[in-house]
C-alpha cells in the first residue's frame, strides 16, 4: 500500500499485516531495535518502521542506510511515540536498492537549494521538492479540469514553428543541416530551402496564434505545452524552456477574458488548498523559517497560506494603465526615488517593483491592469478608439508581479495589417493568420499563463528553477 493511503485509512487496517515500499529518509537506534523513517513519495509524511533484531537478520540491518530502497512486510500497529499515530513492526525487509552511505548526497541535514539543483536527479526525495512537484501535479490537473468543465477543447499546437508570435526574435533555431557544411545562397545567407522543412524554423515561444485559429472554428480552446525562449538571462524568473497555458475564446471581449482568467486562477489555487494541505503547511513553515533569517524589511508581509487565501477571497481590482501610471507617478516610493526604475509618465513599461507596489501597498488585493500603450504591446492586440492604447490586460499577484498577460485580439484585417507594418512583421509569414480575418472573423480574446510562475506563487519558491523538474538555463542542460 502507498503510505498516503495507509495513513488515511489507518483505523481500518491497524493490527493487520501490510507491505510498503519506499526510500529510507533516516535511521536510528541500537543493536537490538532501530527505527526507519520510510517515504514513498505519495505524501510528505513518513511511515516509521520498527526493526527488532529478533525479527530482522543482523546482516540486513547493517546494509540499510539513508537513501536505500526497501520493501517492508509487517504489522501496522498503534504507536507509543508522540510523533506518529501508527508504525509498522517489521517482520521482513527486502533491500531493493542499496545506497552507498559515504557517497549518498542527501544526508539527513539541511541542504541549500543550489546544492539540490546540482543534484536535481535526487531532489525529488527531499521534503521541499516532493511537496513542490506534488503541487505542480495538482495545478496541472486543476487546469485541465477547469477547462474541461467549462466546455473548452484541448489543442496541441506545434512545438516547431515558422512564426514568431512575440516578434522578439529570441528563438531557438531548428535545423537538420550538418553544422559543419551549411548550404549558403548567392547572398551568403543560409539557404533554408534545402533544410528539412524547406524554410527557416524554430522552437515555439507561444501557441497563441495557432490557438486563435482553433478558437475561430471550435469556439473555446486552450493549449498547455512547452515553449522556448533563447534569452540569455540568468535571473530567478527566467527559463529557456517553460510551460504555458493559453486559452482563446471566440465571441469574447476583454472583460470576459479577465473574468475567465480570474475564475481559473481562483479555481486552481482552491484546488491546491483542498488537496495539498500537508504540502502547503510544510512549505508555509519552511518559508517562515527561511525569512526569519532575513532583515525585517526583506521579509514578506504575509505567510504563504495567507497569500493564497488573499487571492481566492478577494475580487481582483481592475484599472487602466493610465490610472496605474498616475498612482505610481504620485506615490511616495516614486517621489522619494525608492523605485529602482523611476516612473516618468505615460509610455513607461511597468517593472515588477511597480506591479508589486500596486498589489501589496496601494490596493492590497490582486490587480488587473488594462489598456496599455500600443508601443509596448504586441501587434495582435485590438486597437482602442483612441488609437494610442490596446485592449491588453495583465494580472498582478503579491510577491510575484505579473502572472497572466492577455488581450482582446485584433479581428479587423486592415488595422491588423497596419499594426504588422508598423512593427516590421512580414505578412507573408503569417498569411494563414490574416486569412482568419478575411473569412468569418469575429471578436475574440485570450491570455497566457506562465505555468512555472503559478507554481512559484502557490509553493512560495523564490527561484523558477526550483519549480520545474529539470531547468534549462544559459549554459545548463544537465540531466
Amino acid at each position: 500500500m502507498k503510505i498516503k493511503k495507509i495513513l488515511s485509512i489507518q483505523k481500518k487496517i491497524t493490527d493487520k499485516n501490510i507491505i510498503v515500499n519506499g526510500w529510507v529518509k533516516n535511521r536510528r537506534g541500537s543493536k537490538n531495535v532501530f527505527f526507519i523513517s520510510l517515504n514513498d513519495g505519495s505524501t510528505i509524511e513518513n511511515l516509521q518502521i520498527v526493526c527488532e533484531s529478533k525479527s530482522i537478520n543482523e546482516e540486513v540491518i547493517k546494509q540499510i542506510t539513508t537513501g536505500s530502497c526497501l520493501s517492508v512486510s509487517g504489522l501496522l500497529k498503534t504507536s507509543d511515540g508522540s510523533k506518529q499515530t501508527v508504525e509498522v513492526l517489521a517482520e521482513k525487509i527486502l533491500i531493493l536498492g542499496k545506497a552507498d552511505a559515504d557517497k549518498y548526497p542527501l544526508q539527513p541535514k539541511k541542504h541549500s537549494l543550489e546544492f539540490l539543483r546540482e543534484n536535481a536527479h535526487l531532489r525529488f526525495r527531499t521534503n521541499t521538492f516532493s511537496s513542490v512537484f506534488r503541487i505542480r501535479h495538482s495545478l496541472t490537473f486543476a487546469i485541465h479540469n477547469f477547462f474541461n468543465l467549462n466546455g473548452f477543447t484541448s489543442l496541441h499546437t506545434p512545438i516547431i514553428t515558422s512564426a514568431d508570435a512575440e516578434g522578439a526574435g529570441e528563438m531557438f533555431k531548428v535545423t537538420n543541416y550538418d553544422l559543419n557544411n551549411i548550404p549558403l545562397g548567392e547572398n551568403g545567407e543560409v539557404d533554408y530551402s534545402k533544410d528539412f522543412f524547406g524554410q527557416k524554423t524554430s522552437l515555439t515561444v507561444s501557441g497563441q496564434l495557432e490557438a486563435e485559429l482553433g478558437a475561430l472554428g471550435l469556439g473555446k480552446v486552450y493549449t498547455f505545452g512547452p515553449t522556448f525562449r533563447a534569452e540569455n538571462s540568468n535571473t530567478s524568473r527566467h527559463l529557456a524552456e517553460f510551460w504555458m497555458i493559453e486559452p482563446e475564446v471566440a465571441f469574447a471581449d476583454l472583460k470576459e477574458n479577465i473574468d475567465l482568467a480570474e475564475k481559473m486562477l481562483k479555481y486552481c489555487i482552491n484546488y491546491c488548498l483542498d488537496n495539498n494541505k500537508l504540502d502547503l503547511e510544510y512549505l508555509n513553515m519552511r518559508l517562515k523559517n527561511e525569512e526569519s533569517q532575513l532583515k525585517k524589511e526583506l521579509r514578506s508581509e504575509s505567510s504563504l497560506l495567507e497569500r493564497l487565501k488573499f487571492v481566492v477571497n478577494n475580487e481582483f481590482k481592475r484599472l487602466s494603465y493610465t490610472e496605474a501610471i498616475k498612482i505610481l507617478l504620485h506615490s511616495k516610493a516614486n517621489k522619494k526615488k525608492r523605485f529602482r526604475f523611476q516612473i516618468s509618465g505615460f509610455g513607461d513599461d511597468l517593472q515588477s517593483e511597480h506591479e508589486r507596489y500596486l498589489v501589496e501597498k496601494e490596493f492590497k488585493r490582486p490587480v488587473v491592469i488594462t489598456d496599455y500603450p500600443k508601443e509596448i504591446k504586441a501587434f495582435y492586440m485590438r486597437l482602442n478608439e483612441d488609437e494610442k492604447t490596446v485592449r491588453a490586460m495583465d494580472i498582478l499577484f503579491p510577491e510575484i508581479g505579473e502572472i497572466v498577460g492577455g488581450s482582446q485580439r485584433e479581428e479587423r484585417l486592415k488595422i491588423l495589417q497596419k499594426r504588422m507594418k508598423e512593427m516590421n512583421i512580414d505578412e507573408k509569414h503569417l498569411w494563414w493568420y490574416l486569412d482568419t480575418r478575411k473569412f468569418g472573423s469575429c471578436e475574440h480574446s485570450g491570455f497566457g499563463l506562465g505555468f512555472e510562475r503559478l507554481v512559484m506563487f502557490v509553493t512560495g519558491m523564490k527561484n523558477i528553477r526550483d519549480v520545474i523538474p529539470f531547468p534549462r538555463t544559459p549554459k545548463n542542460a544537465e540531466f
